[in-house]
């Protein structure tokens, strides 16, 4: 039993399904209230999937809309309409079981200690009545995403533009059409013409890569025929810290991007810090010299990474988490130091647990005849509690080439006694701990953990009589958790780079580059749509812009 209030912003990849089994719906006496805080990816996935009839579900966001943010790029240069990656939240969850509210407001506050948090609505015109009000939870889901980590670089928050929402793409689209109309006006030198022209890129990730890629090829598919007297005078630059592109991905995917750049004649500048950013000029730090330049520039977009929000900071010293970078929850989702709330998408992270932390309570579970020694027979009797309480063993086994976690027990285990003792365990396993890794702040984790927590509290009352979890080693002797961790499984990622080419990561270290990947880059996003509404104007999106070319009005 719950009720849900929803609030979050962020981006991915997920499938959704509309399906869903119909049990025996909760009375509403005693349906408990579940709180949503967002409609981004998390959220919203997490709301599709949930059995609203069970509870009393709340949802509260800032925008009133579920946005496809793979595609924001896109919107920057007219290649898609903003509306058409864009679905009601009262659309989508009108076609849920049971009755979920919608309120488009900024959660203030969260008190943890009370169960209740304070709202305040937003809107531009003169309203009647208060716009603040508070709402009380049993159950509170956490879904805001992140904001844009500026690292307190003087100048970037009043002179960048960043890409994190769809109101940050229609204004990145509104100025770039500015700059190119400021160029071509009467009486300004050449020198000034270049000034406006020149694009400037912080940050080599995904994001500023897509966009310099959409805007070289608005450029040279639009505006070389509409701006004609200053197409030799566009300028496109990326300024990278590290020492390449798309340093996330497969360095074949980075060097092929870069090499692709240099051909289109956008310029990589890695190496290079941004120190400060005015109105007319960014200054760099070369990292290897150490020497400052100052380069004029006509826009700047900031993409540089995510930082944790205000009201989530706040929470977070609340409960003790004051001195962490970000929200912390544990393998299902549940925040650290609370009993009721849940957090999802980019605004927090998976603590995940190192099994040496739990090396001695795995030993005596194992060790059943308590000789102080394990046999392989012993050890193979947990070893899927093991696999399945901590998702790194899997990782290391996999990128060790080995087929079992028995093999890392083997090479232990001395010649005349196939036994182990402590010492020869902890031996074994201390390196699986390296393994562990925080998962990326992307659409795909966001909507993956959404399903993940809408399936458990669908199943609650289930799992509390028949738990489906692996064993507690820390806890009470043979007793099981309820659920099963969440455990994150890749789909692959992609990196269009204009030209019609893109570069993806695809499951099993493949690898595809080029025109056909692109195709799939087409295929996959539109059927990844929220609703068949989006995907038909998604893809007619794309038909027009092949046929017509993009929109260069500004609007």
């Amino acid at each position: 039993e719950l009720s849900v209030v929803q609030w979050s912003s962020s981006g991915g990849l997920v499938a959704y399904s509309d399906s869903r089994s119909q049990p025996d719906e909760v009375p509403a006496s005693i349906k408990k209230k579940v709180v949503v805080l967002g409609t981004g990816w998390a959220g919203t996935s997490f709301l599709k999937d949930l059995d609203a009839s069970m509870y009393d579900v709340q949802v509260v966001s800032p925008r009133n809309y579920f946005a496809f943010t793979p595609l924001l790029p896109s919107v920057t240069c007219g290649t898609v309409e903003a509306r058409s990656i864009v679905e009601p939240v009262r659309n989508i969850i009108k076609k849920r079981n049971g009755e979920i509210q919608f309120w488009e407001a900024d959660c203030l506050k969260i008190d943890a200690e009370n169960n209740k948090i304070f709202c305040k609505a937003n809107f531009d015109n003169n309203t009647v009545g208060s716009e603040e009000f508070s709402l009380e939870y049993d159950y509170l889901v956490v879904a805001v995403g992140a904001q844009v980590n500026t690292f307190n670089t003087p100048g970037v928050k009043e002179n960048c533009h960043f890409l994190k929402d769809l109101e940050d793409a229609q204004r990145l689209r509104r100025t770039v059409i500015d700059c190119f109309e400021k160029a071509v006006l009467p009486d300004l030198t050449e020198e000034e013409r270049r000034t406006n022209l020149h694009f400037v890129i912080v940050g080599g990730g995904p994001t500023g890569v897509e966009f310099a890629a959409e805007l070289h090829d608005f450029l040279i598919e639009d505006l070389v025929n509409i701006y004609p007297t200053v197409k030799d005078l566009v300028k496109i630059s990326v300024v990278q810290s590290g020492d390449h592109i798309l340093n996330t991905f497969d360095e074949r995917i980075s060097s092929f991007a870069e090499q692709k750049f240099s051909r289109d004649g956008i310029e990589v500048q890695t190496g290079c810090r941004v120190v400060s950013v005015s109105d007319k000029e960014i200054t760099m730090k070369m990292k290897p010299t150490g020497e400052l330049c100052s380069i004029p520039h006509g826009l700047v977009l900031w993409s540089t990474g995510i930082s944790t929000r205000p009201v989530v900071k706040d929470f977070m010293e609340q409960i003790g988490q004051g001195k962490r970078r970000i929200l912390a929850t544990n393998e299902w989702l549940r925040v650290k130091e609370t009993e009721n709330v849940y957090a999802l998408g980019d605004c927090a992270t998976i603590d995940q647990r190192k099994i040496m932390d739990d090396i001695v309570a795995i030993f005596e579970a194992a060790d059943t005849d308590n000789s102080g020694t394990l046999t392989m027979v012993e050890f193979r009797a947990v070893v899927d509690d093991i696999i399945a309480r901590y998702p790194q063993v899997e990782t290391y086994l996999n990128n060790q080439h080995l087929g079992d976690l028995t093999d890392l027990l083997k090479d232990a285990m001395s010649e005349d006694k196939k036994e182990v003792d402590i010492e020869g365990f902890k031996k074994a396993i201390h390196l699986v701990d390296s393994q562990t890794t925080s998962l990326p702040a992307t659409a795909q984790v966001a909507g993956q953990q959404g399903k993940y927590l809408a399936k458990c509290f669908n199943r609650k009352n289930q799992c509390k009589e028949h738990p489906e979890g692996p064993r507690r080693f820390a806890g009470p002797g043979g007793t099981r958790h309820f659920f099963a961790p969440f455990r994150y499984k890749h789909f692959g990622q992609f990196a269009p780079l204009g030209g019609e080419q893109a570069a993806a990561e695809l499951p099993g270290d493949w690898v595809s580059m080029g025109h056909s990947t692109q195709w799939l880059w087409y295929s996959v996003y539109a059927s990844k749509q929220v609703s068949w509404r989006t995907r038909m104007l998604v893809v007619s999106d794309w038909t027009r812009r092949f046929i017509f070319g993009r929109d260069s009005s500004r609007i």
